[in-house]
């Protein structure tokens, strides 16, 4: 069954982590383009403040303060739409949390804390906008665009929980999205999958570790993230990368995992580690809100504003092109190794 995408001005979003980074950025550019938002985050003064933000520049925002990780507070995250709105057009599953430090360092009820947060709360999301859209009549399309990572497809030393917490959504998505189809249920569902980004992600993170932790390069600007979100809500798409980055941790990890493991032993372990002690461990959002209204942390070193690979892929034509073009090399190449064979 066709999915049919309404533009970004015509639609109803909702938004979970909206108070922070990506999600932030998310909601502020969707309230310029005209969407009514609906925005979910657990801090409710901070969701009033964004909410009477986009209302003094003309848009149309409601808060909804509640925990993803209770299915109960997602489910009422849906009725305050269809309450409002009279429904939703997309629902971005945003919320999430990494904590830094070795397996072995880190407790099992962190881990499990995180596993509510990014994958529990990505599966209620799910569950509830997807029987939304089973039960609107004459519906012709809506989206859930979930939020992977390039730790979807690649390990990540340090930050063991949250790879499983991403390799996890990515089963999911997909598992959810063939069945979806199958039910000839007009919903594009899509992984998002950025690599590292400029957001609080760090600052919200808790750390077993004795210094303070960071990112490796490179690193991107949240805002090339959100413009690939909002390119998922009009156009249904798979898999989005968010980075030429993210594209080539995915396929270096597939093709060549073990030179990729070895790789990854210098990039990742000793790239999220700075030279400064670390903050006190309870300074970190893993249970409870904080540092709410910041797109950016402010990284060091260079924050790539722009990317060259995402503005080809965004770009419907430009990619379908390259795609076809792929594809004729592809099939040019095995005819000519067939004649060698053949010959």
């Amino acid at each position: 069954m066709k999915c049919t995408l309404k533009p970004i001005g015509e639609q109803t979003i909702v938004i979970t982590g909206a108070t922070s980074g990506i999600g932030l950025v998310t909601a502020r550019k969707a309230a310029k383009k005209g969407a009514k938002l609906v925005l979910v985050a657990r801090n409710d003064t901070a969701l009033e403040a964004l909410c009477e933000e986009i209302r003094q520049h003309g848009g149309l925002a409601v808060a909804v303060a509640a925990d993803v990780s209770r299915y109960e507070d997602v489910q009422r995250a849906a009725a305050k739409a269809v309450e409002t709105f009279g429904g939703f057009d997309t629902w971005i599953n945003n919320a999430g949390v990494t904590i830094f430090g070795s397996a072995l360092s880190v407790p099992l009820d962190d881990q499990r804390r995180l596993f509510d947060t990014n994958y529990w709360g990505v599966v209620h999301g799910s569950l509830v906008a997807s029987e939304h859209f089973r039960r609107q009549s004459d519906f012709r399309g809506g989206a859930i665009i979930n939020m992977g990572s390039e730790a979807s497809d690649a390990p990540v030393p340090l930050q063991s929980a949250y790879a499983a917490s991403k390799h996890a959504i990515k089963g999911f998505t997909d598992s959810l999205r063939i069945e979806l189809e199958a039910d000839n249920v007009p919903v594009s569902v899509t992984l998002v999958k950025p690599a590292a980004v400029d957001t609080m992600f760090v600052m919200h993170a808790k750390n077993y570790m004795n210094v303070e932790a960071k990112l490796p390069p490179p690193i991107y600007d949240p805002d090339i993230v959100a413009d690939a979100i909002l390119f998922a809500a009009e156009h249904a798409r798979r898999t989005l990368f968010v980075g030429g980055a993210a594209k080539l941790a995915s396929s270096g990890a597939y093709h060549a995992p073990r030179l990729f493991d070895r790789l990854a032993t210098s990039l990742f372990s000793r790239g999220q580690r700075t030279m400064r002690p670390a903050r006190p461990r309870d300074d970190n959002a893993l249970y409870e809100p904080t540092r709410p209204l910041h797109e950016r942390e402010g990284m060091d070193g260079v924050v790539l504003r722009s990317c060259a690979y995402n503005a080809v892929m965004q770009r419907p034509r430009v990619a379908g092109a390259l795609a076809l073009t792929a594809a004729a090399l592809v099939v040019a190449a095995l005819a000519r190794a067939r004649r060698g064979v053949a010959s």
